[in-house]
């Protein structure tokens, strides 16, 4: 899977921030054609973007375009435009405001069509699907199986919040009054239906950008959960969130170190045994597959291993 704990959202109508993101050591950069574009000047910011991905040097992020949700009237243009223009740059459609799998489908569909119209590979440009309404997380099982280029399964904090009238004009914080945390059955929801079709689970922004604590703290939530990273308005907060979505120093070391110790322990080696001991610990099946979740993080954040596993002496 592709990195993307940080992933820096770019109005596609400011030149400036164009070409200001290709900087910026954000692991996903999306060129936004829907909230962050005025209506007058949707079509001038299409091109914009296309020129912003053949012309730009974008050091190996994943670049993404977010087109306009299926129920205005510039969604289909905005996706014609951007591949048949930047195809062969563009690595994925973020598609907002998704209420069913239909919508994905759709989309699907189109650049299927596209790609063969300028041939380009079938099938390579991703998609991302954002979870915006109670109807879209009513869906979200079905959305999550809605087509091979699915990705991510991306939260939006905001529009959800309006669906459900949540007493809260904050983005991302809890609504006063409430006890618990409010946002828990939907990000879990979200993760779940992510993890059960193998994508990844993307937090949406917190629009606070000079709250850069508030902003470890919704980050830290979302990561403690099983998320993979979060949206970024902001170049304070991508160092934040390359942190945060990245594991621990120590926490790599060991899931490395109950890598090699299970793989010796089911070795000839290590007689071919189904546990281990690594420390105190004990080592099995169960314990591999949590330890390649942490090792996966690590590897992909690029840490390196401070750690040399030395087997038991029996």
């Amino acid at each position: 899977m592709r990195p993307r704990r940080s992933c820096l959202a770019v109005p596609g109508s400011n030149p400036r921030f164009l070409e200001k993101a290709q900087t910026l050591p954000a692991d996903q950069v999306f060129l936004d054609l829907e909230d962050a574009v005025a209506p007058l000047v949707k079509e001038e910011a299409r091109h914009a973007v296309v020129d912003a991905l053949n012309q730009g040097d974008w050091g190996g992020k994943t670049r993404a375009v977010r087109v306009n949700d299926w129920t205005t009237q510039w969604t289909y243009r905005d996706v014609i435009t951007v591949v048949e223009g930047a195809g062969d740059r563009l690595d994925c459609v973020m598609l907002p405001k998704v209420a069913d799998a239909g919508q994905v489908t759709a989309l699907d569909l189109l650049l299927t069509q596209i790609e063969q119209a300028v041939g380009l590979e079938v099938g390579r440009i991703g998609i991302e699907a954002q979870i915006e309404s109670a109807a879209g997380l009513m869906n979200v099982e079905a959305i999550a199986a809605a087509s091979p280029r699915l990705e991510t399964i991306v939260f939006g904090p905001a529009d959800f919040m309006a669906s459900i009238n949540m007493r809260s004009l904050v983005v991302g914080e809890q609504p006063p009054g409430y006890p618990a945390d409010a946002y828990h059955y939907p990000l879990m929801r979200i993760l779940v239906a992510a993890r059960a079709h193998g994508l990844q689970a993307i937090d949406g922004p917190y629009l606070q950008v000079r709250n850069v604590d508030g902003f470890r703290a919704v980050a830290r939530r979302a990561a403690a959960l099983g998320f993979d990273g979060k949206w970024v308005l902001h170049p304070d907060q991508i160092a934040a969130a390359n942190e945060i979505f990245s594991p621990a120093q120590e926490d790599y070391d060991h899931a490395e170190l109950i890598l090699d110790a299970y793989d010796w322990s089911v070795s000839a080696s290590g007689g071919s045994r189904g546990a281990a001991m690594l420390g105190d610990e004990m080592i099995d099946e169960a314990s591999r597959k949590m330890a390649l979740v942490i090792a996966a993080k690590g590897r992909a954040a690029g840490l390196v291993r401070t750690s040399v596993f030395e087997p038991p002496q029996e």
